[in-house]
């Protein structure tokens, strides 16, 4: 377990900034030069295609955007974890925080599985992650502080089969749910960072889902996924949006991942960051929000009622649900914000809700949990009593 959070520092940031890479875009984008002419194809040819994207090398510059429809939440993660490695640290773990809300541009460069490089830009300071071959080094400049960790090559693949670390694996993982509750068409064409792309379209078929639709814009001529798209029910902005806007998959030159330590900036090794931190940051957080009733399955693993996307996932904590102001300090507005009573036959609970995810803490200990409304929750709630 030590290796694995040891790994999932980098890890992480890299399968995000894959993801990213393979499908980020701006809206406006799509409308920029039209709609193009492009050749029919089926929502079965296009899976395909995308099935066969090898695309390993490329370099652009994207934006992600991200509205969860959540209160602000800056700072929290840090104060529930005792400060862990919030601002002005270059940990990687740190620094992926900034990508769950708000607007971002990126900069990547990416030369198979051994090579790859983000730059995030804040304004005039920046944010550098460079993953070359068995090191990875990491750069924050409004800090001037340095990460590095040795041993990344080796370490940094096991975790891909958990995680979708190329274009193509999160396009197969979205197209995992496909089956009798999915809806899978072509949407049309659309103009990506200057490329023909098809736009793929995935949508639930039940009613009570929170999801709207996911749409992929692909490459027409590499089946790359160039833009990613999760809508939801409520409307509004997307609750993700991200896209490429600009995009060459000619192989970058080597000197792209070279990394030389800035004058006068700290650095701190990876082990010796997992040393300081032991203990602390995951442990803590785990207390923190465990004794909010948010850590875990509680005494009994969790079941799941329904399938396709209205699956809700339940588990009994084996305790009375705390209060809000039972919770830690930095988490008692942020809780407030998302909250909203409900009762029926289960009793009485809190329906915490985000523009995806919902959650039913019932006053007795019972949580529900899933991409559903929160009518979907105080029904299964109910139907469980």
């Amino acid at each position: 377990m030590a290796a694995q959070r040891k790994t999932s520092r980098y890890v992480v940031p890299i399968a995000v900034a894959g993801i990213a890479a393979a499908t980020i875009g701006l809206v406006p984008a799509l409308a920029a030069s039209g709609d193009p002419d492009l050749p029919e194809i089926t929502a079965q040819q296009l899976i395909e295609k995308i099935a066969a994207s090898d695309t390993q090398t490329l370099s652009g510059t994207f934006k992600i955007s991200t509205d969860l429809g959540l209160p602000a939440f800056d700072g929290l993660l840090g104060g529930l974890a005792g400060g862990g490695s919030g601002e002005g640290s270059a940990d990687p773990s740190a620094q992926l925080t900034k990508l769950v809300s708000g607007t971002h541009t990126l900069k990547i460069a990416a030369d198979g599985p051994e090579r790859q490089k983000l730059t995030l830009l804040d304004g005039k300071e920046q944010y550098s992650l460079v993953h070359n071959g068995d090191e990875v080094w990491a750069y924050d400049s409004a800090s001037n502080q340095v990460f590095h960790e040795k041993g990344a090559e080796e370490a940094g693949r096991a975790p891909e089969k958990e995680l979708p670390a190329s274009p193509k694996a999160l396009a197969d993982e979205v197209l995992k749910a496909a089956g009798d509750t999915t809806s899978i068409t072509v949407g049309g064409t659309a103009n990506v960072a200057g490329r023909d792309a098809y736009r793929l379209v995935i949508a639930p078929k039940q009613q009570g889902s929170t999801v709207e639709a996911v749409t992929i814009a692909v490459d027409a001529a590499t089946g790359t996924p160039l833009k990613f798209t999760l809508d939801s029910t409520s409307g509004g902005k997307p609750v993700v949006d991200a896209g490429f806007t600009k995009v060459d998959f000619a192989r970058p030159a080597a000197s792209e991942f070279d990394f030389t330590v800035p004058k006068g900036a700290e650095v701190t090794e990876g082990d010796q960051l997992e040393k300081d931190h032991a203990g602390k940051a995951p442990e803590d957080l785990e207390k923190a929000l465990g004794d909010f009733g948010l850590g875990g399955a509680g005494q009994n693993g969790p079941e799941v009622v329904g399938e396709g996307w209205t699956a809700i996932a339940t588990f009994d904590t084996g305790e009375a649900a705390p209060k809000t102001e039972d919770a830690p300090k930095e988490a008692r507005g942020f809780l407030d914000a998302l909250g909203d009573e409900v009762s029926g036959k289960f009793g009485s609970g809190t329906v915490f809700k985000t523009k995806i995810v919902n959650v039913l803490m019932t006053d007795d200990g019972k949580v529900y949990v899933g991409a559903v409304t929160p009518q979907a929750l105080v029904d299964a709630a109910n139907a469980a009593h």
